[in-house]
């Protein structure tokens, strides 16, 4: 894809208003930097302009009107993905989902609703737990993120251990393929064998083979009064021995964790530390306990690994309110550092090989980062860690992101060594996109740019992000 002369941007806009809408195609410099960029900060935003379309009907048409004239589409939720896949920085047009945000349908019996791709993911949480129902994928952007981008990385968040993540929740989902095909995958169904489940494809495509535009999530009971624990930990083995004693005895619906200096920023932010004592590192533990019947066994828990020097201190939810205090300490994180534009890692294994990554790569990261500041925390009971480290204010963002990525490749060929992938739940982008190769073969990665040219032979699906395609265009 190559950016249009002068000429040819007034008429392709012009093009897009006849059918978007005068009001609902924006070319001004503020709304190109707002919808250009997601929340990487890496690379400075640059489309050719914004369109807003407000029905399936239009987003079919924008895609037979790109592909006519060869034009990239970047699709856009709400733009906190931490991995570029969002970005438009090479003159594309940035697709907002934004208009399409209502809840289209709901079935009780199915225990189902069906939304557009732009409804607010916590506005699908609030109208499930108004019907006495839960929708669990659940993280600290909730207010701002959308279902639409939440399916297309595939979001897990912070009730993984229990839940799963997104693609267990999605039961349909109505797509536009980079063809400009309007696809109705599943249909809401439990069960359904009936060929190849295309519905699959799309989860965690990136916008890279089309355009979400409508989906229908599976619902559940809510959790029943949950409390909260945050336990001080002197080190990061002693958080795995912690998960398998807690996970033995409660029902658990998360257990994450996170080091000091993460705490220490947030703490910057007007939180409280939740008790007297400072350990390296932190665990925080979620489990169902109605009327209180799970407290004792939590205590005596507590008291056990304790014994074994596990943990040094540590704190349980009295009420609901102690309970998202304690959350925040874990869930304010990444806002809390956003103005130091952290490099982030976004590292999985399989739970058991979670002690054996981390001594390999905890030396690894003290010698080669001596000068700079790095953050761990994340879902461990899901062998997902995030590894951020802090830009130093007076280096220029090419020279940190250089020195970050010379790192990321020993780190990830340790992962690879485990097993591992480069990226849990933050997706590939263009910031993890170097480093595919490091989870994912030649082979697998040519059976990937196969499947890109059928769904979208010209290339005008998010071009650029995941792999270089080599597609016409």
């Amino acid at each position: 894809m190559t950016r249009l002369n002068p000429g040819a941007t007034a008429d392709t806009l012009d093009g897009l208003r006849a059918f978007i809408g005068p009001d609902h195609v924006r070319a001004d410099a503020e709304s190109k930097a707002i919808y250009g960029r997601d929340w990487t900060r890496l690379y400075p935003p640059d489309p050719l302009a914004v369109v807003l379309p407000g029905s399936v009907e239009q987003v079919q048409r924008l895609v037979h009107y790109a592909n006519e004239r060869r034009l990239a589409l970047v699709p856009s939720g709400g733009r906190t993905g931490l991995s570029g896949a969002a970005v438009a920085c090479r003159g594309e047009i940035v697709v907002s989902l934004e208009r399409m945000n209502r809840i289209l349908d709901f079935d009780p019996v199915d225990r189902s609703l069906t939304c557009q791709a732009g409804a607010i993911t916590e506005t699908v949480q609030t109208f499930a737990r108004e019907r006495g129902l839960y929708y669990p994928v659940d993280f600290a952007s909730r207010g701002s993120s959308q279902i639409g981008g939440n399916i297309a990385t595939n979001a897990g968040g912070i009730k993984v251990v229990r839940y799963g993540l997104t693609r267990d929740w999605v039961t349909g989902l109505k797509v536009i393929t980079g063809r400009g095909d309007l696809l109705d995958l599943n249909r809401g169904l439990i069960k359904n064998a009936s060929g190849y489940d295309l519905r699959h494809l799309f989860v965690g495509s990136e916008g890279t083979l089309g355009i979400i535009v409508e989906a229908t999530l599976k619902l559940t009971r809510p959790l029943r009064e949950p409390s909260v624990m945050v336990l001080g930990v002197p080190d990061l083995n002693g958080i795995m021995a912690i998960y398998a004693a807690l996970r033995g005895k409660l029902d658990l619906s998360a257990f994450e964790f996170f080091s000091e200096p993460a705490l220490r920023h947030v703490l910057k932010k007007g939180l409280h530390r939740p008790f007297d004592t400072e350990t390296p590192y932190y665990a925080l533990a979620e489990f169902e306990n109605p009327a209180g019947q799970a407290t004792d066994e939590a205590l005596a828990l507590f008291e056990g690994c304790a014994e074994q020097g596990w943990l040094a201190d540590g704190a349980i939810s009295q009420s609901e309110q102690q309970a998202k205090e304690l959350w925040r300490l874990r869930e304010d994180i990444s806002e809390s550092i956003s103005e130091h534009q952290p490099y982030k890692n976004d590292i999985a294994v399989r739970i058991s090989r979670v002690p054996a990554l981390l001594e390999e790569i905890g030396g690894l990261l003290e010698r080669e980062y001596p000068d700079f500041e790095v953050l761990w925390y994340g879902h461990i009971g899901d062998g997902n860690l995030h590894i951020n480290i802090l830009k130093p204010k007076e280096m220029e963002t090419a020279t940190f992101a250089e020195r970050c990525g010379a790192v990321s490749e020993r780190l990830f060929a340790a992962l690879q060594r485990h097993g591992g992938s480069i990226s849990a739940e933050h997706g590939v982008g263009l910031t993890k996109k170097p480093y595919l190769h490091y989870t994912r073969d030649d082979t697998e990665i040519g059976y990937l740019r196969a499947i890109k040219r059928v769904f979208d032979p010209n290339g005008i699906m998010n071009p650029g992000k995941i792999f270089d395609a080599g597609l016409p265009g």
